[in-house]
């Protein structure tokens, strides 16, 4: 009996885990509300730090202004000086030849005796004191003119290699503080570029909890559970949106709705690549996550497998089914809630990416519209849904490129 009854709890939890599809990465609207409280606090942090080092990268700038000023004084102080010691060289050069002038009084010249010659000159006494005295003067004056000027070039010398060395230093400084300032602004890059990121996820922590809330949700019920419950309830319906949002934050638009033969969506490629996040274009209900077999209906000659997701969106009250194919990474599962702000997955070329998408690049995103869908719950098949097939650029604005949704 106990057998009988244990084999009867063990078949109802089968039964139960079977037609409840839970996600264990699904979350509660109290969770939604702390990731959301968690995101905000960390673009705070990253707001502070970057005006932190806007008021560091300020204060360099200054420094730098001031070291530049003074590496400019330097500069002018070293070419006085070295004006000052080109002059100073030219008078000791003019001093030295007045010296010879007055020396060669003292030369013995062709073996006469000079000095003694213009000394004896003297018509008196007199005349000859006062010549030896002229000569005297003159010689010591020459001397001490030129040894004050040796001293100045000296002195200017050690002076300007002084500020040589200062002028080395300050440049070296410089190259410091401009290397600190270029860090900074490194990393002020790139707190900047994880902002947006922050930014999304704030605002689709903010869509989902009102779109759960819209939903009936519990705030601390699983909100995969939620929406199960809803959908086999039948007595509410994914909440109409009446407008869209391009899939991907930035973009460039490539092939349309048959640009070439077979091609039933709208491609589009991103330059972050398979970093970018896919979105819903809309509200909706996660119909099917699966790998293709494009080999076997696409016609082309590649292998399949591509990451397929696809979704029933409720769009002015009329259900679009959106196919988002190649992901090279897929965050949703069957039976899933999403809002247009819920990351469905990665950018990626999985599947026919290589040769079937002509000027393409392999990374992208392929968008398929329709009124049905194939997959199971979609309400027709492989043949209908060619023929119901929509422009997505009827319901999304692409233009050539874009940054924002």
């Amino acid at each position: 009996m106990y057998k009988s009854i244990i084999k009867i709890i063990v078949i109802v939890l089968v039964v139960s885990l079977v037609a409840l599809p839970i996600d264990t990465k699904a979350k509660t609207i109290s969770e939604f509300e702390a990731e959301m409280n968690k995101y905000s606090a960390e673009l705070q942090a990253k707001k502070d730090r970057i005006a932190k080092n806007d008021a560091e990268v300020a204060q360099i700038k200054k420094k730098i202004a001031e070291i530049e000023n003074q590496i400019a004084t330097a500069k002018e102080e070293i070419t006085k000086l070295e004006k000052e010691i080109e002059e100073s060289n030219k008078e000791i050069e003019n001093k030295k030849e007045q010296s010879k002038k007055i020396m060669k009084y003292f030369q013995i010249v062709n073996g006469e005796n000079s000095y003694l010659e213009y000394i004896f000159e003297a018509v008196s006494i007199t005349d000859m004191i006062y010549r030896v005295s002229i000569v005297e003067q003159l010689t010591d004056y020459n001397q001490k003119v030129v040894k004050e000027l040796t001293e100045l070039i000296e002195k200017n010398n050690k002076q300007k290699k002084e500020l040589e060395t200062k002028n080395v230093e300050l440049k070296d400084l410089q190259k410091s503080l401009e290397s600190e300032k270029e860090r900074i602004n490194a990393d002020t890059k790139a707190t900047r570029d994880t902002m947006p990121s922050l930014e999304d996820q704030i605002k689709a922590a903010k869509e989902n909890i009102s779109y759960f809330k819209k939903l009936g949700c519990g705030k601390n019920e699983d909100v995969q559970s939620c929406s199960y419950r809803v959908n086999q309830s039948g007595s509410a319906s994914v909440p109409s949106s009446g407008s869209t949002l391009r899939p991907i934050t930035t973009g460039t638009r490539q092939g349309g709705l048959y640009s070439y033969s077979g091609h039933t969506g709208q491609d589009m490629t991103s330059p972050n690549k398979k970093n970018e996040t896919i979105y819903p274009i809309a509200n909706g209900y996660v119909l099917s996550v699966y790998n293709d077999n494009c080999y076997s209906f696409c016609g082309f000659n590649c292998n399949g497998n591509a990451n397929i997701v696809v979704i029933r969106h409720n769009i002015n009250n009329q259900y679009i089914y959106g196919t988002y194919v190649h992901l090279s990474q897929v965050y949703v599962s069957k039976g899933q809630q999403v809002s247009a702000y819920t990351p469905i997955g990665k950018m990626g070329n999985t599947g026919c990416t290589s040769g079937s998408d002509p000027g393409g690049t392999s990374i992208h995103l392929h968008l398929e519209l329709a009124t049905c869908h194939w997959q199971p719950g979609g309400g027709c098949s492989w043949g209908t849904y060619q023929n119901r097939i929509l422009n997505p650029r009827n319901y999304v604005t692409f233009p050539s490129s874009w940054n924002n949704r």
